[in-house]
């Protein structure tokens, strides 16, 4: 057993008050904050590779590439898949892709028209990037980071 490239998962979220950009300190409006769209992605990582990983072992977070290219409000769901896409010893790059599930009608959407009018599946398409992961002995990171403290 072991991480491969292909593992995939998805994690989903409904937007809430907490989930915003004024709730996370990035702007002053009520929809989905990109930091939160980054950690929905992140999870979703974790979540692809978490049932190979031996006893012990963790990844964590070192870069990420994303782009958030529509506005999800308080009360639309959000899914987010993230795909192992490469393995270079113990780093991990992961592409992911967010969406809007259908059904929520977005700015301008006559009503049951679905998310973003007539552009089909693009339309509901959120944010995507990329995810670096490095795989870690999580007793011995967390050793290290205790060893920095001041």
């Amino acid at each position: 057993m072991g991480v491969a490239a292909g593992q995939r998962a998805s994690v989903s979220a409904v937007v809430t008050d907490a989930d915003t950009a004024i709730a996370a300190g990035s702007g002053d409006v009520l929809v989905l904050a990109t930091p939160r769209l980054l950690a929905l992605a992140e999870a979703a990582a974790v979540a692809a590779i978490a049932p190979q990983l031996a006893p012990g072992m963790t990844s964590v977070g070192t870069s990420a590439s994303l782009e958030h290219r529509r506005a999800s409000p308080v009360g639309a769901e959000v899914v987010v898949e993230a795909e192992l896409t490469e393995i270079d010893g113990r780093r991990l790059m992961f592409s992911f892709i967010a969406r809007e599930t259908a059904g929520q009608p977005g700015p301008g959407a006559a009503p049951g028209g679905g998310a973003g009018g007539a552009g089909g599946d693009e339309d509901l398409v959120v944010g995507a990037g990329t995810l670096e992961r490095v795989l870690v002995d999580r007793a011995a990171f967390l050793a290290r980071a205790a060893s920095h403290r001041p």
